[in-house]
């Protein structure tokens, strides 16, 4: 029993440490973000530019083929049912819909997450244990505002960019295969498309890729900063920082999804 309630109790102080570091990192970061360059603390427009990039720009070929990939593969899947019915014109509804509401953004968080999410831990993470986190302040320089506004700005602007792309991409992927494979009428797919989906499928794929790119950078900054023990721990670090992100997303998704469900 003394065992038992010895692990419960770990479990439960870790667990609320946990919170309330991640909730003191959210907070200082939105007050370096939004209220200190109104008090003339500066803000690192450059490297929040050369960031947007690196998670924005260089993402696009990856998410753009893979997000193209799924849409082909989901008219080829879908229209094995439909076929049944008479109703593969209805392709382009099921491809479209599930494009803008889950997949697309879905799938570009996830991308993102192992290509931009695991580098932010490592990056952090390697400073860490080379105590150049510690020079810096030192030197006078916070950290938050020097390593992780940046970073928190770039992810917010890139991921919904990089998804309103993917799903288009999405969608370009189900007319292809649907046109030239299952051979429905070019007009017809896009009659059906625009038919179909309605200003809160973008919206809600949208609302839903803030939130991601929310989750991404902060769970890849609060794992970089937990890094220990040299090169090891960041390599472990940062693989839990892609498993721990993932969760995240797919609990986030899963959220938005009954909200703007009962909505």
């Amino acid at each position: 029993m003394t065992a038992i309630l010895g692990l419960t109790g770990r479990i439960t102080l870790n667990a609320l440490y946990a919170v309330s570091s991640v909730c003191v990192m959210i907070v200082d970061t939105l007050r370096w973000t939004f209220i200190a360059p109104l008090r003339g603390k500066g803000l690192r427009v450059r490297s929040t530019v050369e960031h947007f990039v690196e998670f924005g720009v260089n993402s696009l070929p990856i998410v753009l083929l893979i997000s193209f990939l799924i849409g082909a593969i989901m008219a080829m899947q879908s229209s094995y049912q439909l076929a049944r019915f008479g109703a593969t014109r209805y392709i382009a509804d099921l491809v479209g819909v599930a494009a803008l509401r889950e997949l697309a953004p879905l799938m570009t968080a996830i991308l993102i997450t192992g290509r931009s999410g695991s580098a932010i831990t490592a990056e952090i993470g390697t400073m860490k244990v080379s105590e150049e986190i510690d020079a810096l302040e030192v030197m006078g320089l916070n950290p938050t505002k020097f390593l992780v506004v940046p970073k928190f700005l770039a992810m917010l602007l890139a991921v919904p960019c990089v998804t309103i792309l993917a799903m288009f991409a999405m969608i370009l992927g189900g007319y292809f295969l649907s046109t030239s494979v299952i051979h429905i009428e070019p007009g017809l797919y896009i009659e059906e498309t625009a038919g179909a989906l309605v200003s809160k499928d973008m919206v809600t794929g949208l609302v839903k890729s803030v939130f991601f790119a929310l989750t991404i950078c902060w769970v890849g900054v609060y794992r970089g900063f937990q890094v220990e023990g040299g090169a090891e721990g960041v390599g472990k670090r940062t693989t839990s920082s892609v498993v721990t992100s993932i969760f995240f997303i797919i609990l986030v998704d899963l959220v938005f999804t009954a909200l703007f469900y009962f909505a």
